[in-house]
């Protein structure tokens, strides 16, 4: 298995970060999106918040790779359309690429 998180902002405004976290809830998340995650090999995902800041959570199979999740993404219309819609509240890292959304975080301790 292996583990990674990554982090992304979304935009500063109460009202925006309120209707992005509705869409997350259990009766609002679309099933293509929770069926593509998980056909992805994603085992586990966690999505927290402080502030405008999100932090994801994912544990993953060991076949997982970011690579093959975005070729099939750009597959998926349902999740184009998802990616559409969420960018309407969040807000790339100030030092994210261009084509950069989620950023992977690197684990500086463990113990």
């Amino acid at each position: 298995m292996k583990k990674f998180t990554l982090a992304l902002d979304l935009v500063d405004d109460p009202e925006l970060i309120a209707a992005y976290e509705t869409w997350h809830k259990e009766e609002s998340r679309w099933p293509e999106i929770t069926d593509s995650i998980k056909n992805a090999g994603i085992l586990n995902m966690e999505i927290y918040r402080t502030g405008n800041r999100l932090v994801m959570l994912m544990e993953t199979t060991d076949e997982f790779s970011f690579e093959k999740k975005s070729l099939q993404d750009a597959a998926n219309p349902k999740v184009q359309e998802w990616e559409q819609l969420m960018w309407n509240y969040q807000q790339a890292l100030p030092w994210a690429r261009e084509d950069e959304k989620w950023i992977i975080m690197n684990k500086i301790f463990s113990l």
